[in-house]
This record gives C-alpha cells, sequence and structure tokens, in this order.
C-alpha cells in the first residue's frame, strides 16, 4: 500500500523480539511496511534513535511493548517520540498494551504519583495519543493531556478459552481476592461458569499504612495561662 495514500506510518522500538514480532504483524495486517528506524544501546546504555526516512506531516504509530527492563523501554518510547516530532511527524500514536507505571497511581506515604510524572513525560516527548489496554484504574485517563484509548483484553479472552479449550465448561472462575469479585463475576457470567472467591484477611502493605498527614500535631509547652488548655 502507498505510504502517501495512507498517511501514516508504523514504527516499532526495540525493547524485545515480541515488540518486533507484534509490529510485523501489525503492518502485515494493515498492508503498510514497517518503518524504518534503528534504535539501540550505546556501550555505556545510553539509547540512542536513528529514523531512516520522513515522515513530515504523517501520522505515526510506535509499537512498544513493556519487558522486564522497564526503565530501558520508557526511555526507548520517549526518545523516539520525541526524534518523530523534530521530524515534523503530524501526529504520534503511542500503541502500549501494557501502560507501565500504572499501580503507582496513588499517593502512598512521602512518595510520589510516578503514573502521573510518566504521562507528563509522553505528552512532553511529543505523543498525541496512546492506545493501551486494561489500565489498573479508569482514573489514570485523567492523568494524560491528550486522548486515550483504553481498550478491553477481556472479548479476546474469552474467545480463546470458548475455542482452544474444549472442556472449559468444567471450570469455575476463582477471584483470588474480594476485591476482584466483580471482575470475576463478569467472565463467569459470559461463559456461563461457577464463581468462587478467596476470602481472607488483607494485609495492610507498608506503602497503604497511613502517613503523618493525618497525625494529630504535636504537644508543645506552653507558659500561657494555667486555665487555657491548647491541643
Amino acid at each position: 500500500m502507498n505510504v502517501a495514500k495512507t498517511g501514516y506510518r508504523v514504527f516499532s522500538a526495540n525493547s524485545s523480539a515480541a515488540c518486533t514480532e507484534l509490529a510485523k504483524k501489525i503492518t502485515e495486517r494493515l498492508g503498510v511496511e514497517l518503518g524504518k528506524s534503528v534504535v539501540f544501546q550505546e556501550s555505556n546504555r545510553e539509547t540512542r534513535v536513528d529514523v531512516k526516512e520522513s515522515v513530515r506531516g504523517q501520522t505515526i504509530f510506535i509499537i512498544q511493548t513493556i519487558p522486564r527492563d522497564v526503565n530501558t523501554a520508557i526511555m526507548e518510547l520517549l526518545i523516539m517520540a520525541y526524534a518523530l516530532k523534530t521530524s515534523c511527524a503530524k501526529n504520534i500514536i503511542g500503541v502500549i498494551p501494557y501502560f507501565p507505571y500504572s499501580k503507582q497511581c496513588k499517593m502512598r506515604k512521602r512518595g510520589s504519583i510516578v503514573c502521573k510524572l510518566l504521562a507528563s513525560m509522553l505528552a512532553k516527548a511529543g505523543l498525541t495519543h496512546i492506545i493501551t489496554m486494561d489500565l489498573h484504574q479508569k482514573e489514570i485517563q485523567g492523568f494524560f493531556s491528550f486522548p486515550v484509548d483504553n481498550l478491553r483484553a477481556s472479548p479476546f479472552l474469552i474467545q480463546y478459552i470458548q475455542e482452544e479449550i474444549p472442556d472449559y465448561r468444567n471450570a469455575i472462575i476463582v477471584a483470588k481476592s474480594p476485591a476482584a469479585a466483580k471482575r470475576a463475576q463478569s467472565y463467569a457470567e459470559r461463559l456461563r461458569l461457577g464463581l468462587a472467591v478467596i476470602h481472607g484477611e488483607a494485609q495492610c502493605a507498608e506503602s497503604d499504612m497511613a502517613d503523618g498527614r493525618h497525625s494529630p500535631p504535636c504537644v508543645r509547652n506552653t507558659t500561657g495561662h494555667t486555665g487555657l488548655e491548647l491541643p
């Protein structure tokens, strides 16, 4: 398919072999060629990106999966997006099946909301849209200053179970905790299976403990009136 007619290009980061394979399958399905770029690590572990073709005025899709080396994958995505931005791409859309740091979307103790930081970094690098799947919380979409497509994997998982597992009718859906019961019930209803919920006493992690912001103020010694009690 002619690039001039489509008006978009698909590029792949170099985070893993699975990322390259996914990008090739997407381009084959779309009938376009994979964008020419080089993503590699310098001897000092710095990430370098070279775009080998013109992207001026085009819509660009960047395919980036997240392997175990999360931070390297993030830097690849940021640097590639910035390289395409400085090459005058019209729109830069990130296709990120699993969005990293999505579990760090709440304030814990005196930490930070890292997911909000990453959203700001992506916008600053030049991304104008992202496509992801099953964000840890729907409210994460509010961290971004550009549109977010939060797709669902459940239809594909249900289709896979129905087509690839012959005796799935003998199975049961198990929720690992009461908090996951609602999601498990959705699968159980669509597959017409039984539902089991594992109950237990929740173990509060150290990060979930109350911090000092809700503590009472310290008692201070005062030399005021003896009949006046100060907190």
